[in-house]
């Protein structure tokens, strides 16, 4: 066995670095210091390594790996792995893909090493490192990831070296890929839910009928006469359309604050949350955030980005947002409901009856700083009241 070609000495502090991966390092919010924690073991345990970096696959919407790369100067640093082509013909291209084919474990000594073999190679030689080890980390999902040591020392390793690696590198492989399920069940939460209900679901907001009330600013947007824009289009152009549009919307909403509940079609539902006792934030960051949607749209019209020009409605309402837990069966999903945001979508309806871009309701209205101009009381759908809205 491996473990008894280690001394009295050795073994002991090798079980600790296992036992700290799994009992420390798995539970780590920042997976920087989960590298660079582990290397400076490796290193307090007499490996040379003056290198090291991980490559790990996600399943995120905007990358789609994480590289991770230490060194005794820098510590650790992240890079962001892009979708695309290019990047699946760098991977193919490197020792990550060739161990992950091979399921072995990469030697290299540097000076025997052809620069052609691998296009890292000559980068590693004029930094000055001496061998070069890769290692496959393949999850069960079939998720092909991997971690590279480097050492500027002639002697490489070592065989006691490699030995340790050996010993702990199982749990390594473990924890990261625990880590990297959680990161993903995370983040595909976040991206398709949002943030409260991904939060909810996390923490147990599972069952059936739940409801949970935000009160704060509601924005509620839609493009005009989607269905005949889009009727004119393929289903590639007219997603393409809904990105460019959305593009427009939700930077604005995010750069004030808010987040966006719900998708619908061509719309969107979003909210910032009522901070404390100060109401009027969260109104006037709405109506911010409006304001520069339109332009953002507006600019965009003006620079031909779109098929045909378009017009969006936006509506701003104060009151509660909730969540219903709604569904049946094996299949739920996290609804937003309630009177106020059935309001917010009715106001919208005006938008185009009155001609307004923008419109507020009296609730909304009674929380900013400025002076608004009332348009008067109108009939919605589904309200028996009339209801004021004001443009700004």
């Amino acid at each position: 066995m491996l473990a008894r070609s280690l001394d009295a000495d050795t073994l002991p502090k090798v079980i600790a670095l296992r036992d700290w991966l799994v009992t420390v390092a798995a539970h780590m919010e920042d997976s920087n210091l989960v590298l660079t924690g582990f290397v400076e073991r490796l290193i307090e345990l007499g490996l040379r390594i003056d290198r090291a970096a991980s490559a790990i696959e996600t399943l995120h919407s905007e990358y789609a790996g994480i590289g991770r790369f230490w060194t005794p100067e820098e510590g650790t640093v992240v890079r962001y792995l892009p979708h695309g082509e290019r990047r699946d013909l760098v991977y193919r291209a490197s020792p990550f893909a060739h161990v992950n084919q091979t399921g072995e474990w990469l030697f290299l000594d540097l000076d025997e090493t052809p620069d052609d073999l691998f296009p890292i190679i000559p980068e590693l030689k004029e930094a000055g490192y001496r061998h070069y080890l890769t290692v496959p980390i393949r999850f069960i999902n079939g998720a092909e990831n991997g971690i590279s040591f480097a050492t500027r020392d002639p002697e490489g390793f070592g065989e006691r070296g490699l030995t340790i690696l050996r010993l702990v590198m199982p749990s390594f492989a473990l924890i990261t890929e625990l880590r990297a399920t959680s990161n993903r069940l995370d983040e595909v939460l976040r991206i398709y839910v949002g943030d409260e209900p991904h939060r909810a679901i996390l923490s147990g907001a599972i069952l059936r009928g739940q409801v949970t009330r935000i009160r704060s600013a509601i924005l509620f947007a839609d493009m005009r006469d989607y269905t005949r824009i889009s009727s004119t289009l393929s289903p590639e152009s007219a997603v393409e359309l809904l990105n460019d549009y959305f593009d427009c919307l939700v930077p604005p909403i995010e750069e004030e604050g808010g987040e966006v509940l719900k998708y619908l079609g061509d719309g969107l539902l979003a909210i910032v949350r009522d901070r404390g006792d100060d109401t009027g934030g969260a109104p006037q960051s709405a109506l911010t955030a409006a304001t520069n949607a339109l332009r953002r749209i507006q600019a965009a019209n003006n620079e031909g980005r779109f098929p045909v020009p378009i017009n969006i409605g936006i509506a701003l309402h104060h009151g509660d947002a909730a969540y219903g837990n709604v569904g049946s069966g094996q299949r739920l999903d996290f609804t937003v409901i309630g009177r106020d945001v059935n309001l917010a979508s009715r106001i919208a309806d005006l938008n185009k009856r009155l001609g307004e871009p923008l419109l507020m309701s009296k609730s909304f209205v009674e929380h900013l700083w400025g002076n608004p101009s009332p348009l008067g009381a109108h009939a919605v759908e589904g309200f028996e009241e009339m209801i004021e809205v004001y443009k700004p």
